[in-house]
């Protein structure tokens, strides 16, 4: 067995002032709760919040401050994240993994953001993995990042054990969010610790789950601190033999016989995606999609299948029509 103890911290998170203080006290109650906790992890912007003229350039007094607590109590802490603004004027949607020597080992900028809400914060392009000495291999994501299965499968490829997953979802698609979380955790056999906030910092409902999609815990909507104590030999027994001795999806993948082709641009096997409409937030009374063309129609697609575009071929065998 290797045991490691992570907690997630979901709190009230404001709009208009710092959360970081908040925050701190949060760190001091749970080591006094749980002193044998090994990693902490809060939800997505929790410091600051949700506003982007908050944003804070790198490194800042805040970092500084949890880097202190960090070594202080001799954890591995996840801050959640913050806008960082960049001497070029980008704001990144960006969080920091602090060791428990209160270094940052590395971090990471959120490569998608919430678009078309999330307007104004530009996508980051780099994967976040670290190793605990003697425990394992995490990885980090954060919020709708989720939602983009390559994402994970990304860093499941390297070895990744456990996915931390810091969100701020406020809206009615949480359920959604909870059935992907157990989805990526049966799907890349992992652990999954999707922190969300509440108030400005979401609905809460934080969720574990365990490399069997088993839901190891889940939060209601008041602040909740969740000590989760993973065993990391179940991630590579089950990586070896299967869920429940049956699926071995991640050596499945690895010898496949297929070739993607949507993941090159000029392949053309993305033409459908081509004819939706531009990344928009919905306006009163938008009629977008209620009279939609027919895929094959929106392809150029005739009734004489001789006649169908070259792409066509491509489209029919994805989707298997006629």
């Amino acid at each position: 067995m290797t045991p490691f103890a992570i907690a997630g911290i979901q709190m009230h998170v404001a709009a208009l002032h710092s959360n970081v203080e908040a925050m701190r006290h949060r760190i001091d109650v749970l080591m006094a709760r749980f002193p044998w906790t090994q990693m902490a992890v809060f939800s997505e912007l929790a410091p600051y919040g949700p506003l982007h003229q908050y944003a804070q350039p790198f490194p800042n007094e805040a970092l500084e401050q949890f880097q202190e607590d960090a070594r202080r109590y001799r954890i591995w802490l996840i801050p959640g994240s913050m806008f960082e603004k960049t001497p070029d004027g980008r704001i990144y949607n960006t969080s920091v993994v602090i060791n428990p020597q209160g270094e940052i080992v590395t971090k990471y900028r959120k490569m998608f953001p919430f678009r078309p809400y999330e307007q104004g914060v530009d996508a980051g392009t780099e994967f976040c993995i670290f190793d605990v000495p003697e425990v394992g291999r995490f990885g980090l994501s954060i919020c709708y990042d989720i939602w983009f299965p390559e994402t994970t499968r990304q860093l499941t490829s390297q070895g990744v054990e456990v996915l931390l997953n810091p969100v701020l979802t406020g809206t009615t698609d949480r359920d959604a969010e909870l059935s992907i979380a157990r989805a990526t955790a049966a799907q890349f056999q992992c652990y999954v610790f999707a922190v969300n906030g509440l108030a400005a910092g979401g609905v809460g409902r934080s969720i574990v789950v365990d490399p069997s999609a088993t839901v190891l815990h889940q939060s209601a909507g008041q602040e909740d601190m969740f000590p989760i104590e993973v065993d990391l030999d179940q991630v590579r027994r089950q990586r070896e033999t299967g869920m429940r001795g049956l699926g071995q999806v991640l050596k499945s993948f690895r010898d496949r016989e297929a070739d993607f082709t949507i993941y090159d641009r000029t392949s053309g096997a993305d033409a459908y995606l081509k004819t939706l409409g531009p990344l928009e937030t919905p306006k009163q009374g938008a009629t977008a999609g209620v009279k939609a063309a027919d895929p094959r129609t929106a392809l150029g697609y005739t009734e004489s299948p001789d006649k169908a575009p070259p792409n066509y071929a491509v489209f029919q065998a994805k989707t298997g029509s006629d």
